[in-house]
């Protein structure tokens, strides 16, 4: 066997070779790389530290950048350009210049400040803002638009006479409807301007806007209120009766109506309409109602001791109710309200009377005067009292107070044969606001009296 040795080439030193060379090589390159990472590392850790709870990089605010920024200080860039914005208002003849909240413009710094410090802050999302490029915060902006309306509306100088709108009145001298003509007058439409300061007030920048003043004519216009006037004399024009319980009619007069009417501007405040005071109609349709009812009056007659019917002292008579108040009512102001005609019946129940039976009084045959004989007050009766003597000798009635005689003598027709007067001395036992005084049981009743 021969051995052979590598020697080193003439004029340097000899380098490693074969395999425990090449690993040498990639320790040292990996120690290398190691170093690198450990510097790269710790660079990026600081430069992400500086972001935390600040803007990130690549963040602009109206075009400028805020990177590294603090909340407050963003805040106050906005509020700072806010504050610098003037808008040119042209209105008419008149020039104004005015800021932002002024025209009803709000601007949220703060909101706003927390939007462009609100990404990720995170060590991963420093890194990627810092290669995403440009990120831009709009500011929050808010316009209340019935602000700019009203300062828009407040552009029209206080020479300058404002729309009327017409109306419609009644005439209580002339018991008539009349329509109070509507005016035209001088204003502007706000949408133009409402529109152009929502557009441009994002930008935080000044800018100008104009506002015409215009002829403007009234929301209610004289055509239209004569046209309610003629809804009123069609309303009243319409035939409209209730038929009582009892067959009467009752007419709702042009008069009524009248009361129960008025004329305001509709919900939207665009039109006119009629307006029907329903509580008022409610309680003229009760009365008529409770004019129809009749009270049932129950019956007094007086028996004997068998029982029997000797004397009708009051005849019975059946109430009668009104049962469709309520929807009568109903039917009336729907045909106020839509001006159509009305013929309505009241529907009724019968109430029925009851008949109270009492003992016939028994005469006193002992104390029956003899003709011509004068009648006395019983002596017990005390100084005061009232009562009352029957003369059947002189068919005479006297009231009497104690001794003293307050009423009367009157003539009297005392009862025919069988049917006699009843003599004696009574007490009242029965009292009642109304009788009936026909002797309807026994005669044809032509006549009605109460007392």
């Amino acid at each position: 066997m021969t051995n052979v040795t590598d020697t080193a080439a003439p004029g340097g030193p000899s380098r490693p070779t074969g395999r425990h060379g090449r690993r040498r090589v990639a320790i040292l390159l990996v120690a290398i790389l190691a170093v690198i990472a450990v510097v790269l590392a710790g660079g990026a850790l600081a430069y992400a530290k500086q972001f935390d709870g600040r803007a990130l990089p690549g963040t602009t605010v109206l075009g400028q950048d805020v990177a590294g920024q603090t909340p407050e200080e963003i805040a106050a860039l906005v509020a700072e350009r806010t504050d610098g914005v003037t808008v040119t208002v042209t209105a008419g003849d008149q020039q104004l210049e005015k800021s932002l909240a002024d025209l009803g413009v709000n601007v949220d710094a703060s909101a706003t400040a927390q939007a462009a410090v609100g990404r990720d802050d995170s060590f991963t999302g420093v890194l990627s803002s810092t290669w995403s490029g440009e990120y831009a915060v709009e500011p929050v902006v808010t316009v209340d638009e019935a602000a700019a309306a009203a300062f828009a509306e407040g552009l029209v100088p206080e020479d300058r006479s404002t729309p009327v709108d017409a109306a419609v009145t009644f005439d209580e001298d002339e018991q008539a409807w009349t329509t109070e003509p509507g005016r035209n007058g001088q204003g502007v439409d706000p949408e133009p301007l409402v529109a152009a300061v929502t557009e441009n007030a994002p930008a935080l920048e000044d800018f100008s806007v104009e506002q015409p003043i215009e002829q403007i004519a009234p929301t209610i216009t004289t055509e239209e209120a004569e046209e309610v006037v003629g809804s009123i004399s069609t309303l009243l024009e319409q035939p409209m009766s209730i038929t009582g319980a009892d067959g009467e009619t009752h007419e709702v007069s042009a008069e009524r109506r009248n009361s129960w009417i008025s004329v305001v501007p509709a919900e939207d405040g665009q039109t006119l309409s009629i307006a029907v005071d329903e509580e008022a109609v409610r309680g003229w349709v009760s009365a008529r109602a409770e004019q129809d009812s009749v009270e049932a009056e129950d019956g007094i007659e007086q028996i004997d001791e068998d029982g029997e019917v000797v004397k009708v002292v009051a005849e019975k008579q059946d109430g009668l109710k009104v049962t469709n108040t309520d929807a009568i009512a109903e039917e009336l102001i729907t045909a106020l309200k839509g001006i159509t005609p009305l013929e309505a019946a009241f529907e009724s129940t019968k109430i029925k009377a009851e008949v109270e039976q009492v003992d016939a009084p028994k005469p006193e045959k002992d104390e029956k005067k003899k003709d011509g004989e004068k009648s006395t007050p019983p002596a017990e009766k005390p100084t005061g009292e009232k009562w009352i003597d029957v003369d059947l000798s002189n068919k005479t009635v006297t009231a009497y107070v104690g001794d003293t005689p307050v009423w009367g003598p009157r003539s009297i027709v005392d009862g025919k044969p069988g049917n006699e007067t009843v003599t004696g001395t009574f007490e009242i036992y029965l009292r009642y606001d109304r009788q009936d005084m026909t002797n309807g049981a026994y005669y044809p009743r032509t006549i009605r009296s109460t007392t």
